[in-house]
């Protein structure tokens, strides 16, 4: 994978946490002091802070930027998506937590403007990765979301697909479900599925990265519990997903 040299990704915060990270494998790192691990209390914003030493004190926000090499950019996750960029010619990374609010918000494509701001990073010279998320697939949200989204993006009606909603019983029994309204039988609703990985994929080509350079091929964290955590998959009883990204000397 393109992001291999720069970053690397866990299913697991706990060691890192506490230790920081090193490639255990580099002979280079042997003796050497572990990289320490900056990491964010989460809020579904677009609030990116630009890290050029280890905080004093926790940040609050959904986005981290770096050019300070060995220190670990790291993002947590559960179904929103993890999305890291890499300009490996000036040597910048960053990492962003994007649900459907920092999605709406624009936190990939603002990150990408906080790059070129700080460091001067262009966005044809930018790599990314979109990692595992709730798919398209299984990704249910209510008109509301629709809406807000219809006003924002020209493109919102390409990010949503409806299904209508089945019921076996209401089919076997329909007499059970009638009512005095006509006709007579209460519409099941349709389900809004959003598809967010596409959301953010239009955001970094709407932002001038080239299509080629995009990585979305992450599974779907929903369909892939035996692998990954979901917060809606597993009622909110689960565990996180560590996306990181560092830069060696």
């Amino acid at each position: 994978m393109f992001l291999r040299d720069v970053g690397a990704s866990a299913r697991e915060r706990g060691a890192a946490k506490k230790r920081g990270a090193a490639k255990k494998t580099d002979s280079r790192m042997a003796g050497a002091s572990l990289w320490p691990l900056v990491t964010l209390r989460q809020v579904h914003s677009d609030i990116i802070h630009c890290v050029e030493s280890v905080p004093a004190e926790p940040l609050t926000g959904d986005g981290l930027i770096t050019a300070t090499p060995h220190v670990v950019l790291g993002i947590q996750t559960a179904d929103c998506l993890p999305v890291i960029l890499v300009d490996a010619k000036r040597r910048v990374v960053g990492v962003f937590h994007a649900g459907w609010r920092g999605t709406l918000n624009r936190i990939v494509e603002k990150g990408v403007g906080e790059m070129h701001r700080h460091f001067g990073t262009t966005a044809r010279d930018i790599k990314a990765a979109i990692g595992p998320g709730i798919g398209g697939c299984c990704y249910e949200v209510g008109e509301e979301v629709r809406t807000k989204f219809e006003s924002q993006f020209e493109y919102a009606a390409s990010l949503f697909r409806e299904t209508k909603e089945s019921d076996p019983v209401r089919e076997k029994y329909p007499l059970l479900f009638l009512t005095a309204r006509a006709p007579g039988h209460g519409a099941l609703p349709n389900k809004i599925f959003l598809d967010l990985v596409e959301a953010n994929r239009q955001q970094l080509l709407s932002a001038g990265v080239p299509k080629k350079s995009i990585d979305a091929s992450a599974p779907c964290t929903n369909c892939r519990r035996d692998l990954l955590f979901s917060y809606r998959g597993e009622k909110g009883k689960t565990g996180r997903l560590l996306a990181v990204a560092g830069i060696r000397d």
